[in-house]
């Protein structure tokens, strides 16, 4: 049996939950406040967790492998091995002020008082620059501690830059860069590696299959080499011949969805014809 923890909410919980069924990890009806469920798979198990909890559930033994972000990794200092990035919730730590304050470097903040919900990171952070601060811990709503004189600055996170702008911030300077990651236990990786590997594969060929689209098309033999100069791929269009005539083929490719508007009209001036754009949900090499 593997046990794969999971957040239980937060940002990047409705991601993940696409990410598992896409990757074929179907989980039933699950009640509410379930912290353990069944997959479709008899041998996968799902625990629901806290994010910031999950690195050290991973890391005891009480999950195989975990889903979280690296921050939270990081944050907790727990011992596993990071095995995929999910490139879900990408976001940047970072430090920031008040767009007002006469702060221009880390180390104008000798003395200062930092928001953060991330201590460790934080403590880290400043005492690498040699600079020593107050810690001030906060569960949330990080960007108005500088407002309220309870702190002069915030480490949190940042996706767009926008909540820091709304709330008169300006970012100081970059603390990590983190998105969401697959973890293991290190013991389990040795005694259920073969169970580990089928997962991480799952995982991994949704995460290639985003943003591609397979094109099938017909083509004369005389325009083949036409078609092929116009259509990309990852590597080159496959060629199969049409059984109802001899002068005409079939063309199979994976292309980048951005490309396809502009594609296929490239395409039917090259001599392609009978064009199907299809998504693609999963995408082994």
């Amino acid at each position: 049996m593997i046990r794969l923890a999971i957040p239980n909410k937060g940002r990047i919980a409705a991601p993940i939950m696409d990410l598992m069924e896409k990757s074929g990890l179907h989980l039933p009806d699950v009640a509410e406040r379930q912290l353990i469920a069944r997959t479709l798979d008899p041998h996968v198990e799902i625990l629901f967790a806290r994010p910031i909890d999950i690195p050290e559930y991973v890391a005891t033994g009480a999950a195989d492998l975990g889903i979280t972000g690296h921050d939270m990794v990081v944050e907790r200092g727990s011992e596993v091995e990071e095995l995929l990035d999910l490139q879900i919730g990408k976001a940047k730590l970072v430090l920031a002020v008040r767009d007002d304050a006469e702060i221009s470097s880390v180390h104008d903040l000798k003395g200062a008082k930092i928001a953060t919900e991330f201590p460790t990171i934080t403590k880290q952070y400043f005492a690498k620059r040699h600079v020593p601060v107050t810690i001030v811990l906060v569960g949330g709503a990080c960007e108005a501690t500088p407002h309220l004189g309870i702190a002069d600055a915030i480490v949190d996170l940042s996706s767009s830059g926008n909540t820091l702008k709304t709330n008169r911030l300006r970012v100081l300077d970059e603390v990590l860069v983190t998105s969401t990651i697959l973890i293991a236990n290190r013991r389990s990786l040795e005694t259920k590696r073969e169970k580990i590997d089928e997962i991480h594969l799952a995982l991994e060929s949704v995460i290639r299959a985003r943003g591609q689209c397979y094109l099938m098309m017909n083509v004369k033999r005389v325009s083949l080499e036409k078609v092929k100069s116009v259509l990309p791929g990852l590597s080159g269009p496959t060629v199969m011949d049409v059984a109802s005539t001899e002068d005409m083929v079939a063309v199979h490719a994976v292309v980048n969805e951005e490309r396809v508007y502009a594609l296929i009209n490239s395409l039917k001036r090259a001599g392609a014809r009978d064009i199907l754009v299809m998504s693609i949900e999963r995408m082994i090499r």
